[in-house]
């Protein structure tokens, strides 16, 4: 009888909903003893009112009705604890989130309410209080429309005077967490693509136009410590520092598709703010460093990683603005408006061109920055093209042509070059770079022949690492495809001279310990060279100039380990793949997706083909010479610790390994105890007799060789 009595209660009833709303507001104090009950009560509301924007309009009647979110301010005033700050904003961040009337939203937006709760003095030291306040933060960004940002703005006549959400979210842009950062982010991005021109003016306005300066700033930090890396000299190996080198690369390359999202809102003002930035604080200290036009300090950059920053700025960045003001830069030495001014971009190295320079940078910023006006963007390549700027021809003066960027394209440093080159296609083939511009990096840099043999150069020199090989080859095939040349009779020798050696080094691995690899090895690395060779310009990754460097230097803190063996062999098949798919690109030849192989064609070796033969015949029981046995010492599960000889064998397709005890009798014979199929080897099952063992594991364990 008493259960018929008693009636649930409807959590998301109306008249639930004003019973927890009225327990809220008659709590004046929150202390230990009822925020525990403060925190029920809010959730109770934001589940309710979640639910009600959906299903019922009258509980968020009575959401406005009893100026709920002017109850949360309250209760944020009087709690004067982070777990009550951290709980609230949690809640605001889901309401907001899953509101979606119009109603809903200009309600929580409106009466400062948002603003009261943004503006409220949190103690952020120590504790998670942070990324609640972040989170809550990006929840209202992404509600915020050209309609709503007016709620979140305070106005003096036609001048927004405070913005409290997007100039509080600044103050954690350089958080030590990461998410925070992100958040910080993803909020500026969501405001800068639904203000307006009263907005624009007071973001890109100091102190938050501060902002910027301290982005690029940061980036150029990072790029620093990037070239600390590049050039250090401690006693990490090669490939942990390039493995430091790309994780800090990252980083870089995050903060310019940052920069490259906030210039595509499209917004002048904004767009002109961060170029300005941009240019001034990054690019021009990057270039100024190629033309040793500055001297070295602690902030400036070594050639190669200014190489790899501008080229990465391009890429990733670009823009008809950014990639007119550095071939302006970069070109500077072979343009001249009279014959003076020739005379002193000639000596780029000297200050007595210093002040012509300067002039021409002022100018060429003048240019570059008319692409943020419409009239200027209009009249980019007519009145206002880089080619009326300078009013000159080219420098035809060989030193000229030896100075500036050709200077590191004729360099003997192979890291320099390829960089320089880099730098050079990427400038060519950008279709936003000015057409006078694009004409000068055409006629003085791309068809010169001297450059080809110079990559001939590098491809025949036995020193150079396996990675410069390759990104040599790449460029090779670049030039020769852009240009349709054709190799005379030097170059042809060079090539010829590099092909042999590549062979010759390919043999001598025949004789080495992973000589049945080979031809596994060489049907994958023709795929992935054919891939790396036709990877387009826009598309591969500058960084590989900066571990091409480090890789230059010699790293003696390996000794003759198998994995060295190992990483000797592939090298000599990435060097030989290279020379053939080169050689067939040379000689005008078709290039096959795959490569056939006759394995037995591949060496003429002869220590490699009579180990092939001696002990193919081998089997359980046989007595076999010892003469190309290595002995080690094996402990078997059953039979302790024995010595052992061991033989690979291989033939054609296929290999084995003998496991051997010495003769009893016979000093120089074996006894096979043990046989089986060499790993790699396409073996057939058919060909496996009772006797032969699976895997090495099941020998023992190898105790000493």
């Amino acid at each position: 009888m008493w259960r018929s009595l008693w009636r649930s209660i409807d959590r998301f009833s109306p008249q639930y909903f004003k019973y927890v709303v009225n327990e809220l507001r008659g709590i004046k104090v929150v202390d230990r003893s009822n925020r525990e009950m403060v925190i029920d009560l809010m959730q109770s509301i934001v589940e309710t009112v979640t639910y009600g924007d959906r299903h019922d309009p009258l509980i968020f009647e009575y959401f406005m009705e009893y100026q709920v979110m002017a109850e949360f301010v309250r209760v944020l005033r009087i709690g004067k604890n982070s777990r009550i700050e951290a709980t609230l904003l949690q809640y605001l961040s889901i309401m907001i989130q899953n509101i979606d009337s119009e109603q809903a939203t200009y309600y929580c937006f409106s009466n400062d309410y948002i603003n009261n709760i943004i503006a409220h003095p949190y103690k952020f030291d120590g504790g998670d209080l942070a990324p609640y306040y972040i989170s809550f933060l990006r929840a209202v960004s992404s509600k915020i429309n050209r309609d709503t940002l007016c709620l979140l703005v305070k106005v003096d006549g036609d001048n927004v005077i405070s913005f409290p959400l997007y100039s509080e979210a600044l103050k954690f842009a350089r958080h030590g967490e990461k998410m925070i950062q992100t958040a910080v982010r993803a909020l500026s991005l969501n405001v800068y693509n639904v203000s307006d021109d009263m907005v624009f003016q007071f973001l890109t306005s100091p102190p938050l136009s501060n902002y910027f300066s301290d982005l690029v700033q940061s980036l150029k930090e990072q790029c620093i410590r990037l070239d600390t890396i590049v050039h250090a000299n401690n006693e990490k190996s090669p490939q942990g520092r390039i493995k430091e080198l790309q994780l800090d690369a990252d980083k870089v390359v995050d903060d310019l598709y940052y920069l490259k999202d906030i210039i595509s809102v499209g917004e002048l003002q904004l767009s002109r703010c961060v170029m300005e930035n941009l240019l001034k604080l990054l690019v021009l200290p990057a270039l100024l460093s190629l033309l040793q036009l500055e001297e070295k300090s602690d902030s400036s950059f070594s050639a190669v990683t200014s190489l790899y920053i501008v080229s990465r700025l391009l890429q990733v960045v670009g823009g008809r603005s950014l990639i007119n003001f550095v071939a302006g830069v970069i070109l500077y030495p072979y343009l001249a408006s009279s014959k003076e001014d020739a005379a002193q971009g000639n000596n780029c190295n000297g200050t007595s061109g210093s002040d012509s320079f300067s002039r021409y940078i002022s100018k060429l910023e003048a240019v570059v920055y008319a692409d943020f006006d419409s009239e200027g963007t209009k009249n980019i390549n007519g009145e206002n093209s880089l080619g009326c700027l300078v009013g000159c021809e080219s420098c035809d003066s060989p030193s000229a042509k030896r100075n500036g960027i050709l200077g590191y394209v004729f360099s003997d440093n192979p890291t320099l070059l390829l960089s320089s080159l880099y730098l050079l296609l990427i400038l060519a083939e950008n279709e936003d770079c000015d057409d006078f511009l694009s004409r000068m990096i055409k006629s003085i840099v791309l068809p010169q022949e001297k450059i080809v043999d110079v990559l001939l150069k590098v491809l025949a020199n036995p020193q150079v690492t396996v990675l410069t090989f390759q990104q040599t080859g790449w460029f090779l095939e670049k030039w020769l495809r852009c240009q349709g040349m054709k190799l005379g009779n030097d170059s042809s020798m060079l090539f010829n001279t590099s092909y042999e050696q590549s062979r010759e080094r390919l043999q001598k691995e025949f004789d080495g310990p992973w000589f049945d690899y080979i031809p596994d090895t060489l049907r994958n690395e023709w795929e992935s060279c054919k891939k790396d060779l036709e990877e387009p310009v826009n598309r591969k990754d500058p960084l590989f100039t900066l571990e091409l460097h480090i890789n230059q230097q010699k790293d003696d803190s390996c000794a003759a380990t198998s994995s060295v063996s190992w990483q000797k062999m592939v090298d000599a098949v990435k060097a030989f793949v290279l020379h053939l798919q080169l050689k067939a690109l040379i000689w005008k030849q078709d290039r096959p997706d795959k490569l056939v192989l006759a394995v037995e064609t591949l060496s003429t070796s002869e220590s490699w083909k009579s180990r092939s033969s001696d002990h193919s015949s081998a089997n359980f029981g046989a007595e076999v010479a010892l003469g190309s046995a290595f002995s080690c010492r094996i402990a078997f599960s059953n039979a302790g610790i024995r010595d052992i000889y061991v033989i690979p064998v291989s033939k054609g397709k296929s290999g084995k390994l003998l496991l051997m005890e010495k003769h009893p009798f016979r000093t120089q014979k074996g006894v096979v105890i043990a046989i089986a199929p060499l790993p790699g080897l396409s073996v057939s099952v058919n060909a496996i007799n009772h006797w032969t063992l699976w895997a090495p594991r099941d020998w023992g364990i190898l105790v000493n060789i």
